[in-house]
């Protein structure tokens, strides 16, 4: 390859040189030279034309030889190269074969004996988990089938309880319904109607007040025979007789209704008619209470108009001025079953206040009486402490005399205790004193 550089060189310095040749001759060679000139050119192009075809052959034919030399050197260099790439890996695959043989005995080696091992405690662990186990659902059986027997118990009494009360909330429904039947069978009759107000009337007296404290079917007047329903009796009469309150029940339930079915009709031409209706019925009752039952002074110059339902009564409050009306023009007070309560629970305080009047002027009464008995006493303890002066008196000279005795006896000379004991012996009951 080195010679095919240096013929491709030698031929570019001939073409240089051949130009810069004819380059000078054209520059110094005279204008009028004529055909020899031409020819001499002419000749001359064709020898370097020659030239150059012969050297252009020779560089072909290097270029062509240094080809197949350098194709031959790497072809034999390949083949080198691969034979000893061939030979060293097949050194180092077999170097690696051999150690993956050797890793792989190993391995196994050591697989086989953590196998073992871990065989060995996989044994142990599920023995010792399978007895826990067993321990575990023994005791989880025997909690859970005396839990389950506990609850199953249980779940079927509470069962049992709801089913009876559920029956008996059916009986009590039937009964309910049977009752209701039977009272709106009652409430159509006026008279039953009344009744049933005086029955509620009654059990809301009797929750309050004793039997002492109240009178039912009572004639207000000495010698009348119009009777009031309740009268409660407070005291401060004449001639030490009761005071009434009388306290009457009515119901109009007729024109209580026809409202409600107005109002929820929404006709309020109806409404407003059922309305003045129910205040004209109860203005009329207000009115009859008045002139049969307040009878001063057997009576409190007031009464009590008492209607059974909650809701009838506040209608009348809703109604304007009907309520101060009944009280300003009739002395009726109207009152529910909330209010009468209210009410009732009211004089009873009084009636407590003047029983504790009572009790104190007895009590004073009996101060006063306390009192004189303190003077008979003070006189009877002066009478006393005189006898009592008396007798210290007594004893005083009795112990003087004492004294004299013993003095005269100084000379005595004294007996034994026991010869004094029986010559002298003491009375029953009475001990000598040891000195």
């Amino acid at each position: 390859m080195s010679g095919a550089l240096a013929l491709v060189m030698l031929f570019a310095a001939g073409m240089i040189a051949a130009g810069l040749y004819f380059g000078l001759r054209a520059r110094t060679a005279p204008r009028d030279s004529g055909p020899d000139f031409s020819a001499e050119l002419e000749r001359l192009r064709a020898a370097l034309l020659e030239a150059q075809r012969a050297q252009r052959l020779e560089l072909t034919a290097a270029v062509t030889q240094s080809q197949q030399s350098l194709t031959t050197a790497l072809s034999q260099s390949q083949q080198a190269i691969g034979a000893a790439l061939a030979q060293a890996q097949q050194t180092t695959t077999g170097a690696l074969v051999q150690q993956l043989g050797q890793l792989t005995d190993s391995n196994a080696q050591r697989l086989d004996a953590l196998r073992g091992v871990v065989d060995a405690r996989l044994k142990d662990v599920q023995a010792d988990n399978a007895a826990k186990l067993e321990e575990m659902r023994r005791t989880v059986d025997e909690k859970l089938q005396t839990t389950l027997e506990s609850r199953l118990g249980q779940s079927f009494k509470l069962v049992s309880q709801q089913l009876e009360q559920v029956y008996k909330g059916l009986g009590e429904m039937q009964t309910l319904a049977a009752g209701v039947g039977d009272l709106k069978r009652v409430l159509t009759n006026v008279k039953t109607r009344g009744n049933f107000g005086e029955v509620q009337l009654g059990a809301l007296l009797e929750q309050v007040l004793t039997p002492e404290q109240y009178g039912s079917q009572v004639p207000v007047t000495p010698g009348s025979r119009e009777t009031v329903d309740f009268a409660i009796r407070l005291p401060g009469g004449a001639d030490g007789q009761p005071l009434w309150l009388p306290i009457d029940c009515k119901f109009p339930r007729d024109d209580y209704e026809r409202l409600l079915d107005a109002q929820e009709r929404a006709d309020k031409a109806a409404a407003d008619e059922a309305g003045l209706a129910l205040d004209r019925r109860l203005r009329l009752e207000a009115a009859s209470i008045r002139d049969k039952y307040i009878q001063p002074p057997h009576t409190t110059n007031f009464a009590l108009l008492f209607l059974p339902t909650e809701g009838l009564f506040a209608e009348v409050l809703r109604r304007p001025g009907l309520f101060d009306a009944l009280q300003r023009e009739f002395h009726v007070t109207v009152a529910g079953p909330t209010t009468l309560l209210a009410q009732i629970n009211s004089l009873q305080m009084g009636f407590r206040t003047l029983a504790i009047e009572k009790r104190s002027s007895e009590v004073w009464h009996v101060l006063g009486a306390v009192k004189t008995e303190f003077g008979k006493f003070g006189n009877v303890l002066e009478k006393v402490r005189d006898k009592l002066d008396q007798a210290r008196n007594q004893i005083d000279e009795t112990g003087v005399r004492s004294r004299a005795i013993e003095r005269k006896l100084r000379g005595v000379e004294a007996l034994p205790e026991a010869q004094a004991a029986e010559m002298l012996p003491a009375p029953d009951g009475l001990e000598t004193d040891d000195r």
